[in-house]
């Protein structure tokens, strides 16, 4: 399959074209912020890399998070304009999803993705399950432990000095290839569905007028 992968949650924004699961093209850029105004740009390089149109694709895969809403929103409002244009699925991916790929088997660990949080609280995504939380408030580990994001080694210490048995892996941001392969996978049928959305974890931060806060849209 041919496959545009675009991430915005984290610390990285990239596109990546990926076919028979290997990366023909890629652009990637470690940034703070102004994902929106550059994965466009990165977009169109990649394509012309690969000598494709959108048309070629067979979908495009997008994170919806957990990470930086700004990001995430505008990777997803890019991936499902270029779907609708060119006729073609938009398969949601979250960061510990991608994470997860690109790891080897872990035996009977089980996985947290731990995504630094703008808050200054983390993101914690454990299976199914997305959580925002402080440091401080890290739930009780249940048996062995392995630890993939860019929060890893601060979760990591902590969950040590409990005593914890864990694993501190070297996956801290997810890439093109990964994304794609779990895109893929869902869109076979293989794991459980997603939607194509960002995926809101927190409550949001800006108020109204009033004191009111806004509708739901922070993640």
């Amino acid at each position: 399959m041919r496959i545009l992968a675009l991430d915005s949650a984290v610390a990285r924004c990239s596109a990546t074209i990926v076919a028979g699961g290997m990366v023909v093209a890629g652009r990637q850029q470690d940034l703070d912020r102004g994902h929106a105004s550059v994965l466009p740009v990165m977009t169109h390089d990649v394509l012309r890399a690969a000598g494709l149109s959108a048309a070629d694709l067979d979908l495009i895969a997008v994170t919806v998070g957990p990470g930086s809403f700004t990001g995430i929103r505008g990777a997803v409002a890019l991936a499902l304009g270029i779907g609708v244009a060119a006729n073609r699925p938009v398969i949601a991916v979250t960061v510990g999803e991608a994470l997860a790929d690109s790891l080897p088997h872990l035996g009977r660990r089980t996985l947290w993705s731990a995504t630094t949080s703008r808050r200054g609280r983390i993101f914690l995504e454990i299976g199914d399950t997305v959580f925002s939380l402080a440091l401080t408030e890290l739930p009780p580990t249940m048996g062995p432990i392995a630890l993939t994001g860019m929060a890893a080694p601060d979760v990591a210490s902590r969950l040590a000095a409990r005593g914890s048995n864990v694993m501190l892996t070297d996956a801290r941001l997810p890439t093109g290839r990964h994304i794609a392969a779990v895109a893929e996978r869902r869109f076979l049928g293989q794991i459980r569905a997603l939607a194509a959305e960002p995926l809101y974890v927190d409550p949001p931060q800006a108020k109204l007028p009033g004191g009111k806060s806004l509708p739901d849209v922070a993640t």
